[in-house]
């Protein structure tokens, strides 16, 4: 049987330090469910299909990983949910500071209360990636800085085109 992790975020848009996890997690299971948080309560620069294109284009376009090994979706439900439609018992989570690890433990303890066979595994992304966000590259690029160390080619591109 094949070991799956669901990795839920809003990876809006993803980032090496998503990436690094990513790629940890590859090491440790046999697929990866990169599932894209499509609730409203978040304000998003892209919607979920652009956000799950970014992410197609950046792990299989320009890094060419497995894509038997990597599933991208759209996800509205709670993610122990997730983990039960897609048979999987393991969360995957990045850990970025120490400032990320208050909300990812009370979010894993909330999880494991909703559903007491599902562990939450978390990965820390390699020292250079550790600074990374989401909101820093989209604050970056609007002020028109360099953003190539910190996402792929294809997610710059589209990025750049968002604030042209």
């Amino acid at each position: 049987m094949s070991k799956i992790a669901i990795y839920p975020g809003t990876f809006d848009p993803i980032t090496f330090g998503h990436i690094d996890v990513i790629k940890k997690g590859l090491r440790l299971f046999d697929k990866i469910v990169v599932a894209v948080s499509d609730v409203d309560n978040k304000d998003y620069l892209f919607d979920c299909e652009e956000r799950i294109e970014i992410i197609n284009k950046a792990l299989f376009f320009d890094l060419k990983l497995n894509k038997k090994k990597i599933k991208v979706i759209p996800f509205t439900s709670l993610t122990t949910d997730l983990c039960k439609k897609h048979k999987s018992n393991i969360i995957l989570r990045g850990l970025r500071a120490v400032s990320d690890f208050e909300y990812e433990f009370q979010l894993a303890g909330m999880n494991r209360k909703l559903n007491n066979n599902i562990e939450t595994l978390f990965l820390m992304s390699d020292v250079e990636n550790q600074i990374i966000s989401s909101k820093f590259v989209k604050e970056i690029i609007k002020l028109k800085g360099n953003i190539k160390k910190f996402t792929t080619k294809s997610t710059i591109k589209l990025l750049k085109r968002k604030y042209e």
